[in-house]
């Protein structure tokens, strides 16, 4: 295989892990016991380990070893954890279970991205135009790990953590073989931010940057309330519509989603050139608002024409802050900081971001829940009036004027 076929099979795998489990947990959960608020706060696991470990992890594949090692010993530990994870009943120990796979998994996104980039300019490749097609591959990955989760059966068992945990010891076999990422190191006459591998956080300096990893944040949040309750609140409608596609399948239904970002992701190099990163953030905020609402007014009945279209704005709503936030992230960064940034990025989108999207998104779920019955449509309008808040503020307070001549091919000029 050529390099992009390789970096191809690293995102496909990267993302199959993450499909397997993480769409349809909320519901099995629920099936076992769980509450709203409980099953929220499992989910906030991503958040809570993105806090620390993405940038953790970065300092280390900035300063002392190689990224794709790092990457791959990652992925062997979080399958570890996805096996013990199959044989847990109990909230309290689900909680630090799934804590200890967050801390293995998440900071594999932003290394994952890092260790793509790296080779890929190693390789000579233009990063903008290059990337965006293999970065299709992990979504593929992710709609083929929720079909075969639903249509096995497996989504709604424990069975699907025994599929995750070989696919991430698969994927972590394969990181080995990759191409040397070697660390830039460090010198001694550098400070003590870089020597601690924190030079990221000087981005926060730059009053663009601030906002923009602000607003990142709250972006995530958005996206963790439908990771946590999207399969879920399919499965409720099996009381009217038990005959339905959209009962009989959910996770398939759901990954019309995913192919829908993988149109979506194609667009990014177009998009980022044409409008510049504001408007691109903006239009995944309005996005966010379409998802939630269409949520709202939709059923696997005559209302199934909502549940489809909010499937397919949410490649918009997802892409355009998550992949091109990355991509950003790259062009306003230097070499010796890239995995340190892309880690302090995953921090506040699924770090910061998770947390809040997590815990809030299962209060809100439990107010709106009588005698186990959950009123979905006002979930999804107060989850739809919260983005909405988001379209009003950010084009109001992040100021960045963008020159369409300003394109990300500098990423790969600059390293």
């Amino acid at each position: 295989m050529n390099i992009k076929q390789r970096l191809v099979v690293l995102s496909f795998l990267q993302f199959f892990i993450w499909g397997s489990w993480l769409i349809s947990t909320g519901g099995y959960l629920f099936s076992i016991g769980f509450s709203g608020l409980e099953i929220g706060s499992v989910f906030s696991t991503l958040g809570i380990a993105s806090l620390f470990m993405p940038a953790l992890l970065g300092i280390i594949a900035d300063r002392w070893v190689n990224a794709e090692k790092v990457l791959g010993i990652s992925h062997i530990a979080g399958a570890i954890c996805l096996l013990f994870a199959a044989f847990v009943k109990s909230p309290a120990i689900m909680f630090w279970v799934m804590l200890l796979n967050s801390m293995a998994y998440m900071p594999t996104i932003a290394l994952n991205n890092s260790v793509s980039y790296r080779i890929l300019v190693q390789s000579g490749f233009d990063v903008q135009t290059t990337f965006p097609p293999i970065r299709v591959w992990g979504t593929v990955g992710f709609i083929l790990a929720m079909w075969f989760a639903d249509l096995t059966g497996f989504g709604h068992s424990n069975y699907q953590f025994f599929v995750a945990a070989a696919s991430a010891i698969a994927m972590g076999l394969y990181c080995f073989s990759l191409p040397a990422c070697t660390p830039a190191g460090s010198s001694k006459k550098e400070s003590l931010m870089s020597s601690l591998g924190l030079d990221a956080f000087v981005l926060l300096k730059q009053e663009k940057m601030l906002i923009f990893f602000f607003f990142s944040m709250l972006l995530g949040a958005a996206l963790q309330i439908t990771n946590t309750f999207g399969g879920s609140f399919l499965d409720d409608f099996k009381t009217g519509y038990s005959d339905s596609f959209v009962v009989k399948h959910p996770l398939v239904m759901l990954s019309l989603s995913q192919i829908s970002e993988t149109l979506f992701i194609l667009t990014i190099p177009f998009f980022l050139k044409k409008f510049g990163i504001k408007m691109v953030m903006l239009f995944s905020m309005m996005a966010w608002v379409l998802r939630f609402g269409l949520f709202g007014i939709g059923n696997p009945g005559e209302g199934v024409v909502f549940l489809v279209l909010s499937m397919v704005v949410y490649g918009m709503a997802f892409d355009f802050f998550n992949i091109s936030g990355s991509l950003f992230v790259e062009k306003e960064t230097t070499s010796n900081i890239r995995a340190s940034a892309q880690g302090l990025f995953m921090m506040v989108t699924n770090g910061l971001g998770a947390i809040i999207g997590g815990l809030g998104s299962g209060w809100v779920v439990d107010q709106f829940t009588v005698n186990t019955v959950k009123n979905w449509p006002m979930i999804w309008f107060s989850f739809a009036g919260y983005a909405l808040v988001l379209v009003i503020f950010f084009p109001l307070v992040f100021k960045y004027r963008h020159y369409p001549e300003d394109s990300l091919d500098k990423i790969s000029k600059k390293h």
